[in-house]
């Protein structure tokens, strides 16, 4: 009850129509659904030095869908360098990692990281 308390309130307070919120979470869907699609590709190639292509990848293809899909893209990529932190990872490689993040959600090439040779099926 009072999830659905909270919901009307954020229509109400923030002017969200229905239209648009369920556009919003479908995209965060499809979003999501992108960003996961890269990271399988990146293990199945497991590619030496193409992290960075497929982060900048996952990021593009999700929020190519709208706001919703770089809502999804933004807080998994921000997720999982948090989680990388934590794990002890290099602070270095996560902030090179977020510039990839960064240049696929900005709508630049992601091809920019491609390594040389990896499979076009990638």
């Amino acid at each position: 009850m009072k999830l659905a308390i909270g919901i009307i309130f954020c229509f109400l307070l923030l002017g969200v129509d229905s239209q648009r919120w369920t556009s919003f979470v479908k995209e965060a869907g499809q979003g999501a659904r992108d960003m996961w699609r890269a990271y399988s590709d990146m293990r199945e190639a497991n590619w030496k030095g193409a992290d960075k292509y497929f982060h900048a990848r996952g990021n593009y293809d999700a929020s190519r869908r709208g706001p919703g899909g770089a809502w999804a893209a933004k807080v998994i990529s921000d997720a999982r360098e948090g989680i990388q932190r934590l794990t002890g990872h290099g602070a270095e490689d996560s902030r090179a990692d977020q510039f990839a993040n960064e240049w696929g959600r900005s709508g630049k090439d992601p091809n920019h990281f491609r390594p040389a040779g990896l499979p076009r099926k990638y």
